[in-house]
This record gives C-alpha cells, sequence and structure tokens, in this order.
C-alpha cells in the first residue's frame, strides 16, 4: 500500500514538474515582452501611421491589416470547413476515398507554411492574378487553417451521441434537421475551438503573407480588397531585421501588441464557447 502511494505520489511531481517545464518559459517571455514593450504603447503608437522610415510614429495600419486579413481568412475558411466537417462526418460513408481524404486533410495540417505561401503566389496573385491583395492574402491563409478547422470540427460533431441523431428521425425529422437543429449546437463550443485554433494561427503567420499581400511600408490604408496592406507579423519582422537603428522598444511593442490581439481573440472565443458548453444536453 505504501509502495503504491509512494509511486502516485512520485508520478503526481513528475506532472507537475512537466507542467512547470512547459509553463515557466512561456510565462518568462510574455513578462519579458510585456516589460520591454509597454512603454512605447501609448494612443499615438496605436492610431498613427508610422513616420520616419517606421521608427517613429504608430503602427495603425498594421494593426488594421492584421484584422483585415483575420476577418477575411474566417470568411472564406469557416463555412467550407465546418461544411466539409459536416460532410465527412454526417454524409461520407467510410471507404477508401473518405480515409484518404482525412489522411490528406491531417497531412496538410502539417505542412510548413511557407509552402502555403509559395502556393498562394502562383495560384492567387499570378494564375488568378489577383496580385498581391488583401484577397489573395485571406484565401491563402484559409486554406493553410482550413485543415485544422476540418479536423477538429469533424471530431466535434462525432462526439455528439448518436442517440439525438436517433431521437430526431424518430420523430420525422430530415437528416439535415436533426444536424441543424440538435447535432451543430451539441458540437458548436468544439467547433468554436477548432475555428480560433485555426485563426489564431492565421494571425501570427508571416510566411505566407509575405508572397501575398504584406507591404513593407505603405503611406495610407487600404481601400478595398485588392490592395496590399501592413501586417504586425511582417512588421515586426521588417522593423527587427531591416530598418537599422530601430528603438528596441519599439520591436517589443509591436509584438505586445501582437501578443494582445491573440490573446483577445482567444479569451472571446473562450467566453462563447464557455457559453454554448452550458447549454449543452450532456
Amino acid at each position: 500500500m505504501k509502495k503504491r502511494y509512494l509511486t502516485q505520489k512520485v508520478g503526481f511531481s513528475l506532472l507537475v514538474i512537466a507542467a512547470l517545464v512547459v509553463v515557466l518559459p512561456i510565462l518568462l517571455v510574455i513578462g519579458i515582452i510585456v516589460a520591454r514593450g509597454i512603454g512605447a504603447i501609448d494612443w499615438t503608437y496605436l492610431t498613427t501611421m508610422p513616420l520616419e522610415g517606421m521608427k517613429e510614429g504608430g503602427i495603425f495600419p498594421a494593426i488594421l491589416g492584421t484584422l483585415l486579413l483575420t476577418l477575411g481568412t474566417a470568411v472564406a475558411a469557416i463555412p467550407v470547413g465546418v461544411g466539409g466537417a459536416i460532410y465527412l462526418s454526417e454524409y461520407a460513408r467510410d471507404t477508401v476515398l473518405t480515409r484518404a481524404i482525412r489522411l490528406a486533410i491531417i497531412n496538410l495540417a502539417g505542412i510548413p507554411s511557407v509552402v502555403y505561401g509559395l502556393f498562394g503566389l502562383g495560384l492567387f496573385v499570378l494564375f488568378l492574378n489577383f496580385g498581391t491583395s488583401i484577397l489573395a492574402g485571406s484565401l491563402t491563409l484559409a486554406i493553410m487553417t482550413m485543415p485544422i478547422i476540418i479536423s477538429s470540427a469533424e471530431e466535434a460533431l462525432r462526439a455528439v451521441p448518436t442517440e439525438f441523431r436517433t431521437v430526431s428521425a424518430s420523430l420525422g425529422g430530415s437528416r439535415w434537421q436533426g444536424i441543424r437543429h440538435i447535432v451543430l449546437p451539441q458540437a458548436l463550443p468544439g467547433i468554436i475551438t477548432g475555428v480560433i485554433l485555426g485563426l489564431l494561427r492565421a494571425a501570427g503567420e508571416t510566411a505566407p503573407i509575405l508572397f501575398t499581400v504584406a507591404a513593407f511600408y505603405l503611406p495610407r490604408l487600404p481601400r478595398s480588397i485588392f490592395d496590399q496592406t501592413m501586417a504586425l507579423p511582417y512588421h515586426l519582422y521588417v522593423i527587427s531585421t531591416q530598418v537599422p537603428g530601430m528603438p528596441v522598444q519599439m520591436q517589443y511593442g509591436t509584438a505586445l501588441v501582437l501578443l494582445i490581439f491573440v490573446l483577445s481573440l482567444n479569451i472571446f472565443a473562450s467566453v462563447i464557447r464557455s457559453y454554448y458548453r452550458r447549454k449543452r444536453e450532456w
């Protein structure tokens, strides 16, 4: 009995150590970014255009560009991704083809982002002649995030008990009515999780937008989806590597703004997810 208790205590201790090994470096990185970047953030920094070779002024165009790209990615990826998950989970039969499709989706989720950037350059920028634009960048990011959304949404849909579908069918509802009114609401927390994971990756990527949309510096804001835009990840890369004499505080300030943007999106999604989890009936 004592030996079992000792083994359990050692196991829990190892788990705590493993958790600390993962969490402490993250907290250290966040602490350094906040400590070095908080001094650069004020109203002017957040709402004005960059000046003097981006060594002065603000980063408003980069903030707006990141928001537009994230919104464009959501508009393009969520309907297709969730729709594909519904088809694979609720309609498609378990055949060699569907298993191959699922395997392809899993493999696509692991492809480096730079490959998606080159694909977007070839398809959207050159072949479809969208040019380096918000549209090309959003579609490239949407393709990159779609495997994550499809995989997460399909798992969430499959986790809904079969009894929900059976009861719907026994009451005379069609398959789509059961999916629309019963299965989807129950799976919504998991679907939201997958969507946010995809959008968070899209918001922080540099390589795809480097080839398809991001500009080094623009003196004006974008006017349509066919314009280029600045974006926080690429802006951070540029001021950290391409601008001599850039104040370190501004570099960390940009990193802090990007971090706040990502965390805000995550917190917003967590609130929505918690709301629907409370409404879930199982």
